[in-house]
């Protein structure tokens, strides 16, 4: 079941407005459709669909992890007022971002929760029934981790929601409950899913994808321990590994590598199932000289202060970004991100797939649960740390070293380093935002951009709000 198929929009359209966005996504929801395990299958190609949707991986998920950032700005109000407010901190209720998030991770939430409420009564193998319950599982938990992270609190739904009605019973749900939930479907899923995958299966979940998302859970709660023994274990199964050289991990030719731990997928001319990425990301007035076709959007500009993050010799600079452009001949100095360019079938029509968890993620991750639990002059920490820098041609990192620049003395030193180099090893991969809020690291870093300590947290749609006044209420700050 390769997941580069049509979105099966009969599955993921027509969804109500009428009520947190919830359902009834159609009237193929009832229970006489879902019979045969090729109907689970569509059902559950379609809650990897919903991936793709502007509201989650085609646009939203890096507006909110990079944009709302230090790393990226919109220096160019054309590229659109809605991610302008984003990225300025002004950003209210009635952004269409917050209400597109909303929506769009809901209806994938529904689609899930069909594969695992229909699943039941439908005759297929017992190891493939586990296997969609866990693929539907982990998709469920993946989406509740991104809201729960945008806006705190949420409806926690567990169920199919079959009409309106049933809506209105959902209010926001304690982010501590929510974050139970989610680690409840990862280790379910994690049991259930296989190590390895065939090539014609490359886009389904997999167990390194739920112990990974899993660790990731743990390390945003501050379980430290947990983190790092959920962490390790992921590296002592030795399935992923480092890419030799940074710059192949990225491309249409570089997709699903070793590296990677779960990718959405995309895939030019297939009936608009293809990345905007190339078009999105291209300077204003660059024309075709970034994107080879189609029009440039500017939506994703690096900052100068990313520019300046980067060590003398590293690497992933030209790999990540680029500074400089040719156009009719002349050079024009503007920056941009250089990760996702591909030659387009059609405007925002790419082959570029967007990577949600990979194995140097891992390896920092890990590191920082080391050091959380305590700081080891040139302890386990600063192996796996060093690996990530090692692999972008930079000198390791140690505690005693004579460079200034390359001395972590301290736990407070190694929590920085971290942080730097999480910000330049996966820059413009949608991670910034949440990494610096996570570490409570967010209002010093972002206040002088005009960030606010309530802005931690998205606004909730002002039409969730206005439907079911009194049961969905507005973040603190927005009223």
């Amino acid at each position: 079941m390769r997941l580069s198929v049509a979105l099966l929009l009969f599955v993921v359209s027509g969804c109500s407005d009428n009520f947190l966005d919830l359902a009834p996504v159609s009237q193929l929801n009832g229970n006489s459709f879902y019979k045969t395990e090729e109907d689970i299958k569509n059902a559950l190609t379609a809650t990897y669909g919903a991936l793709q949707a502007p509201g989650i991986y085609y646009s939203s998920m890096h507006v909110i992890g990079d944009l709302r950032s230090d790393d990226t700005w919109i220096p160019d109000p054309n590229a659109g007022a809605n991610l302008q407010e984003v990225d300025q901190f002004k950003n209210n209720a009635f952004n269409t971002i917050s209400s597109s998030t909303w929506s769009a991770h809901y209806q994938g939430i529904q689609s899930a929760n069909i594969v695992i409420a229909k699943i039941a009564d439908v005759q297929m193998e017992t190891s493939a029934k586990a296997r969609y319950i866990g693929e539907a599982k982990f998709l469920r938990a993946l989406m509740y981790f991104n809201l729960v992270r945008i806006f705190g609190d949420v409806p926690l739904v567990l169920e199919v929601i079959n009409n309106p009605s049933e809506g209105y019973a959902y209010g926001r749900e304690a982010a501590g409950n929510v974050y139970e939930q989610i680690i409840s479907d990862l280790k379910e899923a994690g049991a259930v899913l296989p190590g390895q995958i065939a090539s014609a299966e490359i886009g389904r979940a997999t167990r390194g994808a739920a112990t990974a998302l899993l660790g990731k859970v743990y390390l945003t709660r501050a379980q430290w321990d947990l983190a790092a023994q959920t962490l390790k274990a992921l590296i002592d199964r030795g399935t992923y590994q480092l890419q030799p050289n940074y710059a192949n991990l990225f491309g249409a030719a570089n997709e699903n590598s070793r590296e990677s731990i779960f990718e959405v997928q995309f895939k030019k001319g297939s009936s608009g199932e293809g990345s905007p990425y190339t078009n999105q990301f291209a300077p204003i007035g660059s024309g075709t000289a970034v994107t080879g076709l189609g029009n440039p959007l500017g939506q994703n500009i690096p900052t100068d202060a990313i520019v300046a993050a980067y060590e003398t010799g590293d690497l992933r600079k030209n790999a990540s970004m680029q500074t400089t452009y040719t156009l009719n001949g002349n050079t024009v100095t503007h920056n941009y991100v250089a990760k996702y360019l591909g030659q387009p079938a059609a405007n925002l029509d790419s082959d570029n797939n967007w990577i949600v968890l990979r194995y140097a993620d891992v390896l920092l991750m890990y590191a920082e649960a080391l050091n959380e639990l305590g700081f080891e002059a040139n302890g386990e920490a600063f192996l796996y740390l060093n690996q990530v820098r090692n692999r972008a041609g930079l000198a390791s990192k140690t505690s005693n070293n004579s460079d200034p620049s390359l001395q972590i003395a301290s736990q407070a030193a190694f929590r920085l380093a971290i942080e730097q180099e999480r910000r330049i090893e996966l820059a413009f991969e949608g991670h910034r935002w949440f990494d610096l809020v996570r570490t409570n690291r967010a209002l010093a870093v972002l206040a002088p951009l005009g960030m606010k300590a309530h802005h931690v947290l998205l606004p909730i749609p002002q039409s969730q709000i206005e439907i079911n006044p009194g049961v969905v209420t507005q973040n603190p700050g927005y009223n």
